[in-house]
């Protein structure tokens, strides 16, 4: 009985363990994008011009950067769950959007693919989460 009760400590822990570390490099590569990205939101005259291209004002350039760059620190810092929420959906629209963006300006298919991808990895990062967190609860 000991033996059985040890086993499950120790599948409990392996799996928490293992939640943690996906959730932390997925939750790392999703920051340090969206960091990088709001960087060059505002220093990279090429980014400027993509803007442009696919059509958007000047000023929505810099509100994205911002909440970019706000959310990705959100997701990092141990917060209320709440507001990790909210930069979790704040990012998927963003991905989606510019997955939307990119194809209506008839943008290559390497243009469409990254947004894709890092969806993939945000949603990555939500579910290993949330399931590191009802793995503690239990």
């Amino acid at each position: 009985m000991i033996a059985k009760v040890n086993m499950f400590a120790s599948k409990k822990t392996m799996n928490t363990k293992t939640f943690k570390f996906i959730y932390w490099i997925s939750t790392g590569i999703v920051s340090l994008m969206m960091i990088f990205s709001g960087y060059s939101y505002f220093t990279n005259p090429e980014v400027k011009h993509g803007f442009t291209h696919l059509g958007f004002p000047d000023y929505f350039r810099i509100e994205l950067a911002i909440a970019k760059i706000l959310g990705a620190i959100m997701l990092v810092l141990p917060i209320k769950i709440l507001i990790k929420e909210w930069a979790y959906a704040g990012f998927a629209i963003t991905f989606i959007s510019a997955f939307i963006a990119h194809t209506a300006s008839g943008d290559p298919i390497s243009n469409r693919i990254g947004p894709i991808v890092f969806l993939f990895i945000l949603a990555l990062s939500y579910f290993a989460y949330h399931r590191t967190k009802a793995v503690i609860k239990c």
